[in-house]
């Protein structure tokens, strides 16, 4: 008499017979691919690649840019509505001063929600978003040498941008090739 495979390599208790390994077998399979559709429909924008732009860690303590309101005048209020300050890491304030941006300037436009309170107080409200211009030539030798992203409300790793809207970040800033891709200045 031939001995089973589950004979062989399981104790009686936990044999099993052909036909329930092939149960949870498929079981398996099918939590595998609802698992790998879940991470392929929620994850790509949030999980950091090799060519990612990293989160700006320490971002509010580089130097102030500068600041804008936009009101619901706005033809972008809709998405860009609110309070903008703008940094910039040492790196991007000598791109500033020179005209000529070395890799690793990082820009950040943190986009917060504006609020009145009573007693006609304007003030700032939760982050909505802040969006990232990084430095890196032959990363982003496409764009003209910088990387684009946007990471949601106070998150470091929910990234918002897909490529069609990254090349949307780029073709905008392309109207300002001549001055490194970058429309802040410092005010005098």
């Amino acid at each position: 008499m031939r001995e089973s495979i589950t004979n062989r390599f399981c104790p009686a208790e936990h044999s099993h017979t052909l036909g329930e390994v092939m149960k949870k077998f498929a079981k398996l399979a099918v939590i595998a691919v609802w698992a790998a559709g879940a991470f392929a429909v929620f994850a790509p924008w949030s999980v950091r690649s090799e060519g990612a732009v990293p989160y700006p860690e320490g971002f509010r303590e580089w130097t102030h840019v500068k600041s804008q309101i936009l009101g619901p005048e706005s033809p972008i209020y809709k998405k860009y509505g609110g309070i903008h300050h703008t940094y910039a890491n040492p790196k991007a304030v000598e791109g500033l001063r020179t005209g000529k941006y070395p890799d690793g300037s990082v820009f950040v436009f943190d986009q917060i929600e504006l609020i009145t309170k009573p007693g006609g107080v304007t003030a700032e409200g939760p982050r909505r978003f802040i969006d990232v211009m990084h430095k890196d030539d032959a990363k982003f030798a496409k764009t003209g040498g910088w990387g684009f992203e946007e990471f949601n409300a106070d998150s470091s790793t929910e990234r918002l941008l897909t490529p069609e809207s990254s090349a949307k970040c780029y073709s905008c800033h392309a109207s300002q090739k001549e001055r490194g891709y970058v429309f802040s200045t410092f005010r005098k």
